[in-house]
């Protein structure tokens, strides 16, 4: 009788410990892969130089200059062509100033901004290797605004162009000395789909019947 007691309570104990070095094991194994999720994911746009910056700061002030001036065209232009490229650039480039905003603030670098009249911003130095090339003079919104018919189209798309092939411009040398990924990207981005923009509006434009003398 008292060996079937003491059996009893020796089997009670080892089941109590094995319960509890499972529930202990159960806890080590939920609590492993904490460590790993802890590791904070490198952020594409943690590594940057001044190349980026600049980049972004001076492409954003483009592209607002480019809204300014699809918009006027969207509102104005005659041709329906013209219109419809004004809209494509407005909801192409909106997003894009957008998202260089958005990496500027995440950098904590000045976000410039531009609105109607306001001059364009000093810019600094060239830095070597992929320098920025200068934006260029503020497009003359005034003459658009006493345009009317093809003459305002052919303006717009004069205008248009030039101002597209300093944005690629603007991208190559980003390309070429940049350093973050990301911002790398998408001057690749601009500049295709800009360099494809110049070579349509080239055909509108010798679509558009020369002004009679």
């Amino acid at each position: 009788m008292f060996r079937a007691v003491s059996l009893a309570v020796l089997t009670t104990v080892v089941l109590a410990a094995g319960a509890t070095a499972g529930c202990a094991g159960t806890r080590t194994q939920q609590s492993a892969p904490a460590h790993p999720a802890a590791v904070a994911q490198p952020s594409p746009t943690q590594q940057f130089n001044d190349t980026d910056v600049q980049f972004l700061q001076q492409m954003i002030v483009h592209h607002q200059q480019a809204l300014m001036m699809s918009r006027m065209a969207a509102a104005t232009a005659p041709d329906a062509d013209v219109k419809q490229l004004a809209v494509e650039i407005e909801q192409e480039q909106t997003p894009e100033i957008e998202q260089m905003s958005a990496w500027l603030q995440q950098w904590g670098k000045p976000v410039p901004s531009m609105g109607p009249g306001m001059a364009l911003p000093s810019m600094s130095p060239p830095m070597g290797r992929g320098m920025m090339p200068s934006m260029g003079p503020m497009p003359d919104m005034g003459r658009m605004q006493n345009m009317t018919g093809e003459q305002f189209d052919r303006m717009f798309l004069q205008m248009m162009i030039a101002h597209h092939e300093g944005a690629v411009a603007m991208a190559k040398a980003e390309i070429a000395g940049g350093a973050n990924p990301a911002v790398k990207q998408l001057a690749a981005k601009i500049q295709a789909s800009q360099t494809a923009q110049i070579e349509q509006m080239r055909q509108m434009l010798g679509a558009i019947p020369s002004p009679t003398s």
